[in-house]
């Protein structure tokens, strides 16, 4: 007689307390055998672009000579913010402060200003580099001082927490420091850079391959570029060699390039931005500089604190909301402010718009907080308990 159904099932715990889990890639990564994009076997008939970028921070376009740009041998079209099918805009949230391709305006060095497309990666990269561009020089400014010092307006709403009574507590407070804490951006330089393989379809239809941590954003950025419907937009991810944040807007640009000439040209269209181009085009992590006042007693109870986060977000407000907002939900860290009024500035610079990056805005926050507790500690002369 079988018994089997009567026993007690074995069970078997995944991913127990202690035991490692084995990543369904991991002998690929660290043997160099994991395909990525740009090892998936080229469709017949692939054409290659590259961008044509600005030499300005903050100016005026006058004028575009792109004639020798598109005499360059291999090149098979070139085209800018004109010829855009549908919205020149690939703003994460709808603002439309980040023009696909620059048309009258470069707001950093480096802003991709039109696009090359070419039968060689080499002829794209190197006609790119033939344009002649009549710019007016604009007032700029490229970090947090600068914006200070000119005013500059704020890329999205700013936020204000708010408990207590902080404006007439600290002066209540029987010790009171003030100070100024600089945290530096960060590139997130992934192992694999930027890229994107778009590949025609039927109708409106468009096959996008894409190294981006957000496929869907992708497919409604390309669907607004072509001015047709998001289903339309089918988008493939193969793996992502790191992306840390970077990957999460920053795609759709050269998914959006890749898709406008795919379809105009009815061929396959690759764009690998070169390292030194992917750094000069893409976002970083935010840089902070946090003004603080805080009050406290004689054993370093905190009694209340006002602080300002002021960012560098740069040109165009992308995730610099969230980030900003973020910075304070964490800038009381793991201590407790009784009183407290904290507000984010989210300053615009003349800089490539920074973007997410890993705790998006959380480590900023708390490097704040740790360096007040630190100068509470200084103040009264304690170590660690």
């Amino acid at each position: 007689m079988d018994k089997s159904t009567f026993e007690d099932p074995k069970v078997v715990i995944s991913g127990p307390m202690h035991g490692s889990l084995h990543h369904d890639s991991a002998h690929k990564h660290v043997s160099g055998t994991a395909d990525y994009i740009d090892d998936i076997p080229e469709p017949a008939g692939l054409l290659h672009g590259a961008l044509g970028l600005s030499d300005r921070a903050h100016a005026e376009i006058l004028s575009i000579d792109l004639s020798a740009v598109a005499a360059h041998p291999g090149v098979v079209w070139v085209f800018t913010g004109k010829n855009v099918p549908g919205v020149n805009d690939v703003s994460s949230n709808g603002s439309h402060d980040e023009p696909l391709l620059a048309e009258t305006l470069v707001q950093f060095h480096g802003q991709p200003i039109f696009a090359v497309i070419a039968e060689t990666r080499d002829a794209a990269r190197r006609a790119a580099r033939l344009a002649k561009i009549e710019y007016r020089d604009l007032p700029h400014w490229s970090d947090i001082d600068g914006a200070l010092a000119n005013g500059s307006p704020l890329v999205i709403t700013p936020m204000t927490l708010h408990r207590g009574e902080p404006e007439t507590e600290m002066p209540n407070a029987a010790m009171r420091l003030k100070g100024q804490m600089r945290i530096g951006g960060q590139e997130h330089f992934y192992l694999e850079g930027h890229i994107a393989v778009a590949i025609p379809g039927e109708d409106d239809e468009v096959t996008v391959w894409s190294s981006t941590q957000h496929p869907s954003e992708i497919q409604h950025i390309v669907g607004h570029v072509l001015d047709i419907p998001s289903n339309a937009v089918t988008v493939n991810v193969r793996r992502m060699g790191g992306g840390f944040g970077g990957k999460e807007t920053q795609g759709n640009q050269f998914a959006a390039l890749a898709a406008i000439a795919a379809k105009k040209l009815g061929r396959a269209v690759k764009f690998r931005p070169d390292r030194d181009e992917d750094m000069s085009a893409t976002g970083k992590r935010h840089d902070f500089l946090v003004d603080y006042e805080v009050g406290f007693d004689a054993e370093g109870r905190i009694h209340a604190v006002d602080a300002t986060y002021a960012a560098r977000c740069g040109f165009s407000s992308d995730l610099s909301g969230p980030v900003t907002d973020r910075a304070l939900f964490h800038a009381d860290s793991s201590y407790f402010y009784p009183h407290v009024h904290l507000q984010s500035k989210p300053l615009k610079t003349h800089t490539v718009s920074n973007t997410a990056f890993r705790g998006f805005g959380g480590p900023q926050g708390m490097l704040g907080a740790e360096r007040v507790i630190e100068e509470i500690a200084y103040a009264l002369g304690q170590g660690p308990a």
